[in-house]
């Protein structure tokens, strides 16, 4: 699988605050390469009146992230624009695009009908990996010694998985919203790999209806390790 290029999801004003102005401007011009050929491929592949499908030639291009990032972009910056779908308008504002006299330079500038199709064709090639979403999580805050959802967007497109979204947090203080510091510490469920993650890159802790049998077996020995070792810690304190 192809390495793609950065995606920097900030503006210049914020590249320039955190000294990252080169990673701005690396990202911006491939986001405008991006919005080019996708002008290119939607003209190209429309013709008696229906846009075939070139949505994969571009992910396989720029990644499913810079394709989603210009897209989203495009349907943000003509957010009143009737031609876009009541869907996919809602769907555009999920993304985290802050706005910027700079945004425009990446809209995709086929006809907005034209893109909505695209939209749609984008958001159905998301969906067939299968990836866990807001739905999958429960309203708890808390995220010590509890299952929680990654967002896709932190994994490596290798790892762009359903069962690689899946992470046990064990302590940090991003776990605890109440406190300052932002990092959670746990391990990825599928293969027990140690790490650490912002708290911000996590949808929320998992609702174990929306688990598959693995992870719930797997939750359910952790569960019983915890409680034998409250059980010897509670002895050990007791007196004798």
């Amino acid at each position: 699988m192809p390495e793609y290029k950065h995606l920097y999801r900030y503006t210049l004003q914020n590249a320039n605050e955190f000294d990252e102005v080169e990673q701005w401007r690396e990202s911006h011009r491939e986001n405008c390469k991006c919005a080019n050929d996708i002008t290119d491929a939607i003209n190209s592949h429309y013709h008696d009146n229906r846009l075939d499908n070139c949505v994969q030639s571009m992910i396989d291009k720029y990644g499913f992230d810079r394709v989603n990032w210009v897209i989203a972009n495009t349907i943000r910056e003509g957010i009143q624009d009737g031609r876009y779908s009541k869907e996919n308008k809602k769907w555009a504002e999920g993304f985290d695009v802050l706005s910027s006299d700079q945004n425009w330079h990446f809209c995709v500038t086929a006809h907005p009908g034209l893109v909505n199709v695209f939209a749609n064709q984008l958001r159905a090639a998301w969906n067939e990996l299968g990836l866990f979403d807001k739905a999958a999580v429960t309203d708890e805050t808390n995220y010590e010694n509890q299952v929680l959802i990654l967002k896709p967007t932190v994994l490596k497109n290798e790892y762009r998985q359903p069962d690689f979204q899946l992470f046990y947090a064990t302590d940090g203080f991003g776990c605890d919203p109440k406190k300052i510091g932002a990092r959670v510490f746990g391990f990825f469920l599928k293969d027990d790999e140690f790490t650490s993650f912002r708290r911000h890159d996590f949808y929320g802790v998992a609702n174990d209806a929306a688990l598959p049998d693995w992870a719930l077996d797997k939750l359910n020995e952790i569960r019983e390790k915890l409680v034998i070792e409250d059980c010897d810690t509670g002895m050990e304190a007791s007196p004798s």
